[in-house]
């Protein structure tokens, strides 16, 4: 202790500012570490689509919005997608009002996510014109179904099968024939800060 006592005040300076330094690195390491990751999934979930909007606040006709994770344009028209990022084993039905998670030892419930997901798909439908409009959940891989998947749930691998790769340059039977519905959709929509409260 008296060794340490005896050591100069640079020497203490030195070592805070390594401390410092090392707290910060670490800090910038594990900031870097979320991005990469959250941009990954991003583009997992944008891959198929021949446009995207993310984190959207769509207006509900009402003088409200509803936020939105991600709206897609593919080849079957306008997807709502809200992106859940649950670990563990999930319970969930059509008919139950709260879905159960149960993670080793810990557990707890979220209210049953289709209803909300209706709202959002019916204020799309009244921006988007005739374009169709459908909405999907989507579970990142840290989540599971043990007793199968709740009506409009996807697990984030499944969803670039259901929907394929769309094109804006495409024919015009296909995603091009959605371009007016979806730059209506575009213009009323605003930019959402929920994402960075999530």
């Amino acid at each position: 202790m008296e060794e340490l006592q005896r050591l100069p005040p640079i020497v203490w300076l030195v070592i805070v500012a390594a401390a410092a330094l090392g707290l910060l690195l670490f800090w910038a390491w594990r900031w870097y570490r979320q991005y990469r990751a959250r941009k990954a999934l991003h583009a997992t979930v944008t891959a198929g689509c021949a446009d995207h909007l993310i984190d959207s606040l769509v207006p509900d006709g009402m003088g409200g919005s509803f936020h939105v994770d991600f709206l897609l344009l593919t080849l079957r028209g306008v997807v709502v997608i809200d992106l859940r990022d649950v670990k563990g084993n999930i319970f969930g039905g059509d008919q139950m009002a709260d879905w159960t998670v149960m993670d080793g030892a810990r557990r707890f419930t979220f209210t049953n996510p289709q209803s909300a997901l209706y709202d959002r798909i019916a204020a799309v439908k009244a921006l988007a014109g005739e374009v169709p409009v459908e909405g999907r959940i989507v579970f990142t891989r840290r989540g599971r179904f043990p007793k199968g998947l709740p009506k409009w749930t996807l697990m984030l691998d499944a969803l670039r099968a259901e929907f394929p790769t769309a094109d804006f340059e495409s024919p015009a039977d296909t995603v091009a024939r959605f371009r007016d519905g979806w730059q209506s959709l575009r213009s009323a929509v605003k930019p959402s800060n929920m994402a960075d409260m999530r």
